[in-house]
């Protein structure tokens, strides 16, 4: 049996979607992986997986250059003639499942974090492009043999009111999982008092660490305007930002804006960083002040190595974030209330560690990666054996 996932950056393929492609291949199942060529795709082959360039542009609204993208997958699908499908992210749940259905591959499998900027968006562009891409998804998204995987209620209901697709026909995976033994509390000393002592602070800076695709959509202006209220209110806090800008999404933050929050000294800039288990480590608490997700993975990972989180009160974040037990939860575009949210874990230590140690149980309960791997699965067999 062949298996074929196709994601819009060899980055998706590589920090999400590789545990899936080992657990196939263990199953004896071929696994080709396809996207744009990027910095990663070596790793992919490396790590044992073919994986073949798409001449995909995110961007592009050039029509001829848009058929020319849908004329070689075709190509390639009748080609490689896969069992199964599976696409992640809107362009390439569309694109995926026009050639898969041009070729008469039945078995496809789409996953979604949201309806996308195009529905989400007030801009001019995305008004003219709401109605096609509609119309789009729902040639994708319908037939028989065909599912969609959501990973928050929220979503679940917006496909469904949008009538994109019979609600049967979608299946609720609340994110990507976590491998728990990767991601893990690091060893913690002595105990901490209950609060920090009036005068200047004896303890250490108070860490923390937005770490996420560097999107406007993730709520990375709040955190600079929380950073400098703080800051300048004589709060010792270290805001920490770790991720790649994103060339192809028309939300990324150019390079030039980071080098200024650098310089100007408000935040530390690590770019992307490979080794997330050990930054988690060395931080207290991890925020995502987002506008709307899918399920942060980020939030996931800081979770099960035993952090305190902050993030906003919206779909996705509100999965894994319970307001009180596991962390704070703040409105969206509101870098008051995240500047006070963070304030609060700086004065009240001991909790950041009460905080944390709900955050890795409620991952090991919800969001073990084996769990969420066996629940995927699940759904290849409901429409391989039907």
């Amino acid at each position: 049996m062949k298996v074929l996932l196709f994601a819009n950056t060899d980055w998706y393929h590589y920090n999400f979607n590789l545990p899936l492609a080992r657990v196939l291949q263990r199953q004896g199942v071929q696994v080709l992986l396809i996207s744009p060529p990027g910095r990663f795709a070596a790793r992919l082959v490396e790590a044992g997986f073919r994986w073949i360039a798409l001449p995909m542009n995110r961007l592009s609204l050039n029509p001829w250059e848009e058929f020319k993208l849908l004329r070689f997958i075709i190509d390639l699908y009748r080609r490689e003639r896969p069992d199964l499908v599976h696409h992640f992210t809107i362009k390439c749940v569309v694109y995926g499942s026009i050639a898969a259905r041009a070729v008469g591959i039945d078995r496809r499998v789409n996953a979604v974090t949201g309806l996308g900027h195009v529905f989400t968006g007030d801009s001019l562009r995305n008004q003219f492009l709401r109605p096609l891409v509609r119309r789009l998804l729902q040639l994708a998204l319908t037939g028989r043999l065909c599912r969609l995987i959501v990973q928050n209620p929220d979503d679940f209901s917006a496909f469904a009111d949008e009538q994109l697709l019979p609600a049967e026909k979608i299946r609720l995976i609340r994110g990507l999982g976590v491998n728990i033994e990767r991601f893990s509390p690091r060893l913690l000393g002595a105990e901490t008092p209950e609060t920090t002592p009036p005068g200047p602070s004896r303890y250490p800076p108070l860490k923390v660490l937005v770490a996420t695709r560097l999107l406007w959509e993730k709520g990375l202006r709040e955190y600079v305007q929380a950073a400098r209220l703080l800051k300048n209110s004589g709060h010792d806090v270290e805001f920490l930002l770790a991720g790649d800008p994103d060339p192809g999404n028309p939300a990324s933050i150019q390079t030039e804006q980071l080098m200024a929050w650098r310089n100007e000294g408000i935040i530390n800039f690590l770019g992307y960083v490979d080794d997330m288990p050990g930054l988690f480590s060395r931080v207290d608490v991890a925020v995502l002040p987002s506008y709307r997700e899918g399920l942060p993975q980020c939030m996931l990972e800081a979770a099960a190595c035993g952090l305190p989180l902050i993030a906003t009160d919206v779909p996705g974040c509100r999965e894994i974030v319970e307001d009180g037990i596991n962390g704070l939860l703040i409105p969206p575009r509101n870098s008051a209330a995240l500047a006070e949210a963070i304030a609060h874990l700086d004065r009240n230590r001991a909790q950041c560690r009460v905080l944390g140690d709900a955050s890795r149980r409620k991952v090991l309960q919800d969001f073990d990666e084996k769990t969420i791997l066996r629940m995927t699965l699940n759904v290849y067999r409901e429409i391989l054996h039907s």
